[in-house]
Formats: C-alpha cells, sequence, structure tokens
C-alpha cells in the first residue's frame, strides 16, 4: 500500500517514459500550520510542494530545488523547495484577499516561473518562462517543452489537506516515436483529480496502464524539514556593520531577532551576540558557542 509523503517512480520496460508519482500530506500540514493561507494558495502551495518532489526525483545528485512564481499582483512570491530529493518546504507572500477560486496565473499578474537548481558541488541553473497557463501543471509543462525540449506530462492536485501529483515524460535522447508517448500521455489524461488524490499508487497504475508493462520502486519517504539555523541567520545579520546592529538593538530591548519565514522559528541576539560576530573567530552556532 502506499503511504502518506513519499515519491514513487514508475518503470515501463517496454517504451522509453519515466514516470513518477508523489504523495504528500504531513510535510503540507506542516507548511500551512506556518501560516493562515487563503484557500487558492493553499491549494497552489500543496501543488508546488508536489511539483518539487516530482522534479527533484530526477536530479542525480544532493541539492536543492525550487519552484519560485513572482508577480505584480496581490501575491507577490510562491515558492517550494526540496532538498537532497526528500526535505521540502513551502511558502508565500501575499497582501489582501485572495478569491477561492482564482486561477493560478491571475494570482501573479505578469507572473514569472522559475525552476532553480542548486547542486551541493556544482554550478547553479535557473530557467524561466512566464505565466501563460491558467495551472501551474501547466505552466510547467511550458518549461519544459520551450526549456529542456521534453515531451511532459504533469498531473497536479490540492485540496488543503492533502496534495499528489503525477509525472511522465519521454527520455532525454529516446529514439522512440512519437505513438507510444501520445499512447501513454492519452492514458494519463482519464486520471481524475478525485483518483489522483485518492487510489493508492497501485490500484492507480493498474487503471491507466494495466495494458502496458510496467511497475513501480520502492517509495522514497519525504518529510518537512527546514535548514535555517541560529548560525546561518548571524552570517546574515553580518549584512549589516556592528555599530548598525548594536544600535538596532539598542532600540528593541537588547536584543535583535531574526526570523525564518519558512518555519517561524526566532532567533535572538543581544549585544555580547553581536560584539562575537565581529571580533571572535568562527561563527555562533546553535548554542551560542563560536566554532
Amino acid at each position: 500500500m502506499s503511504n502518506s509523503d513519499q515519491i514513487q517512480r514508475i518503470l515501463f520496460d517496454q517504451i522509453d517514459v519515466r514516470g513518477v508519482v508523489a504523495r504528500v500530506e504531513g510535510s503540507y500540514q506542516e507548511v500551512l500550520s506556518r501560516a493562515d493561507y487563503p484557500l487558492a494558495i493553499q491549494r497552489v502551495l500543496g501543488e508546488m510542494l508536489a511539483a518539487v518532489s516530482l522534479l527533484s526525483s530526477n536530479l542525480k545528485f544532493e541539492g536543492r530545488l525550487m519552484l519560485q512564481a513572482a508577480g505584480e499582483g496581490a501575491v507577490r512570491v510562491l515558492m517550494a523547495e526540496c532538498r537532497n530529493h526528500t526535505e521540502l518546504r513551502a511558502i508565500a507572500r501575499y497582501d489582501g484577499d485572495i478569491a477561492d477560486d482564482v486561477a493560478f496565473n491571475e494570482l501573479l499578474v505578469n507572473g514569472r516561473l522559475a525552476l532553480t537548481i542548486e547542486p551541493d558541488n556544482g554550478s547553479r541553473y535557473q530557467g524561466v518562462v512566464p505565466l501563460e497557463k491558467p495551472t501551474l501543471a501547466g505552466c510547467l509543462q511550458d518549461y519544459f517543452r520551450q526549456s529542456e525540449q521534453l515531451s511532459t506530462s504533469i498531473q497536479l492536485v490540492a485540496d488543503g489537506q492533502r496534495a499528489a501529483g503525477l509525472l511522465l515524460q519521454v527520455l532525454p535522447a529516446s529514439d522512440s516515436g512519437d505513438a507510444d508517448w501520445q499512447h501513454i500521455n492519452t492514458l494519463a489524461a482519464t486520471l481524475k483529480d478525485s483518483e489522483l488524490l485518492d487510489l493508492d499508487n497501485e490500484t492507480m497504475l493498474y487503471r491507466l496502464f494495466h495494458e502496458e508493462k510496467c511497475r513501480l520502486y520502492e517509495p522514497q519517504p519525504l518529510r518537512f524539514h527546514c535548514d535555517c539555523s541560529r548560525s546561518r541567520s548571524a552570517e546574515a545579520l553580518k549584512m549589516m556593520t556592528e555599530e548598525e546592529l548594536l544600535q538596532l538593538a539598542q532600540e528593541h530591548g537588547g536584543v535583535v531577532e531574526a526570523g525564518c519565514h519558512f518555519c517561524n522559528e526566532v532567533y535572538r541576539f543581544d549585544e555580547t551576540d553581536i560584539r562575537a560576530l565581529f571580533h571572535e573567530v568562527g561563527q555562533l552556532d546553535d548554542s551560542d558557542h563560536m566554532h
């Protein structure tokens, strides 16, 4: 049986198509518990978490895969991230009221979608496409068609409690004709949102592709995780001068606070901490010790 918060790859034995299915529940709820998001944003963040889970599964290295949508409307930014294939987090920034039924591309006026890959060892890569489709899945398919030139089918759904996604893609450098891809894509298009959310992976795979020779890999777990830390917050504070930080601390009861927007963790730095940042060798760790 399939569990929540996992990805599972699909292997087609006789055609050059790869597939991945993602299910996100506990980590999705962790994201939503950090802020009181409108329903439309809850749904999009769920879809983005499912999307980065799917896309990260194709990476052959450790690092971050980030999906960010930005625009000029009430919603300023939507962002989801998957680190090391398993660790998820997401955030939204918006102003005012958001209607429950607003389309994805209407949330961000003149919006653009950026897919960023940051390997732990290697060069950063980013691809950008305009938000021209009414759904996140449609915009991602545009990205793969324009930037990667790979035939790709993506289905995403989220209801504020659970999120799920299915990705099918022609293998790079595939010599197969279009017939196999069109056949698989046509079958996948019959999948309903309710089925993607409610069916376990084995049942869904059988309903869609029971005439094909395909099977599921072992599932890989997903979880919510924020890699913020006191030491990283300290390094961010050093963008200001010692004098500026000391003045700021004086104005706020002797303490400067640095908060993480993803998990709402707050790190506090007093005068001693601030002076240590600039006059002692090393960094403040999470126990206030220099290292």
